[in-house]
């Protein structure tokens, strides 16, 4: 920690006489309360969560107020009105008075974080610096950031500044030596068409059905989140029976989701009217299938099996020709489980790249072997011996 444990104490307490929205100061934490899954705390989301036990949860998502700072009515050119962001919940008196509520929500959110668990926060321009700067001068570690660019953004309407078209998220672990948080590497990429998922994410902004809407038909909530961008944070950053905390419920879209995906939710939110609209929202959905929640093994967590293995395992033989796909290349097998290229020797991967004049190569995905006149992918070989491996 880069303060020592009083001040930070004192920065606590100094965080919550100065911002109005924290309310009381809480009292001690109670280690042994049941941890509330799939409610909804109603009230100061700071003295919510310090009724939680410590280390209690797996992954937070927070979408704290913005700060927007808007002077007056917000006007399109033919003197309309925006429906933009006037509530009470998102101005604060100054900047100072921001950065104290983010830093006692931050270190109440971070005391019921398991070792292991990460944080997501969402924010505009207006408050994500600040909300970054915090975070690292509460001894978070940054793992990524993350652009949200909208395919539909509100456009500027005065025409005085770009397009606000996206909004950053910041992906933390509890502290820079936390080990073992859950990111699903594996299968990010395999939903991006195998290819390594980027840190740039297009959704469009929360519209159609899935926006929520009164009785009047105006917006429950301003700001309220699209669903896909909340399954992909849990998809690839949690796992089935976790415990994900969102400090700011607002219209449920964290609960919505985690009831879907099989997760267990936490929210705390202050406003009754937001609270009962996301009860009802989570109470009509329907949970995804478990059988399609199972997590495939992790290709980082199998076992490593060599090369030669496979080769003592009878699958390929020694003095076999190995191609590539297209039967371009061509190495043999050597009793040892190296390649042979001319009077080149070396592993599957050092031949392979050879062959193609490239610096690396995975040698398990470039060569095949000859099998009733179809070439195979000696990866296929080393995934059968990984199963009768587990099968014994």
């Amino acid at each position: 920690m880069p303060m020592g444990t009083s001040r930070t104490g004192a920065a606590v307490a100094t965080a919550r006489k100065q911002v109005s929205r924290t309310g009381r100061v809480a009292a001690a934490p109670r280690m042994g309360t049941k941890l509330p899954v799939n409610e909804i705390l109603i009230g100061d989301c700071i003295a919510a969560l310090e009724k939680l036990p410590a280390e209690s949860v797996d992954l937070v998502f927070a979408d704290p107020p913005y700060n927007l700072q808007l002077e007056g009515a917000l006007m399109r050119p033919d003197h309309s009105r925006v429906d933009a962001v006037d509530d009470a919940w998102d101005q604060f008196a100054s900047f100072a008075a921001y950065d104290a509520f983010t830093r006692a929500w931050l270190l109440a959110v971070r005391r019921v974080m398991k070792k292991n668990a990460t944080l997501w926060v969402i924010g505009s321009y207006h408050n994500i610096f600040r909300v970054g700067t915090a975070l690292q001068d509460l001894n978070f570690w940054i793992l990524n950031d993350v652009v949200w660019r909208k395919t539909n953004p509100m456009p500027n309407f005065r025409g005085k500044r770009f397009t606000n078209a996206h909004e950053t998220l910041i992906w933390a672990s509890r502290s820079p030596d936390a080990k073992g948080y859950t990111f699903h590497y594996d299968a990010m990429k395999a939903a991006n068409e195998d290819v390594q998922m980027r840190s740039d994410w297009l959704f469009p902004i929360c519209t159609g059905e899935e926006r929520l809407k009164d009785t009047e038909g105006r917006k429950v909530h301003p700001t309220q989140k699209p669903e896909a961008l909340l399954a992909r944070i849990m998809l690839a950053s949690s796992n089935a029976g976790d415990v994900v905390l969102d400090p700011f419920f607002g219209s449920g879209t964290t609960g919505a989701v985690a009831k879907m995906l099989g997760r267990n939710f936490i929210g705390c939110e202050r406003d009754l009217t937001y609270a009962d609209a996301a009860r009802a929202r989570i109470a009509a959905v329907e949970p995804v299938d478990p059988e399609a929640l199972k997590a495939a093994p992790e290709k980082r967590s199998e076992p490593r099996i060599p090369f030669l293995s496979v080769v003592e395992g009878g699958m390929l033989r020694p003095g076999e020709v190995l191609t590539d796909a297209r039967g371009r290349h061509q190495a043999m097998i050597r009793a040892d489980g190296r390649l042979s290229l001319g009077p080149a020797i070396g592993s599957i991967h050092k031949i392979g790249a050879l062959a193609q004049g490239l610096p690396a190569c995975n040698g398990w995905t470039f060569w095949h072997a000859d099998r009733g006149g179809e070439r195979v992918c000696i990866d296929s070989f080393r995934a059968q011996l990984r199963a009768s491996m587990s099968a014994a």
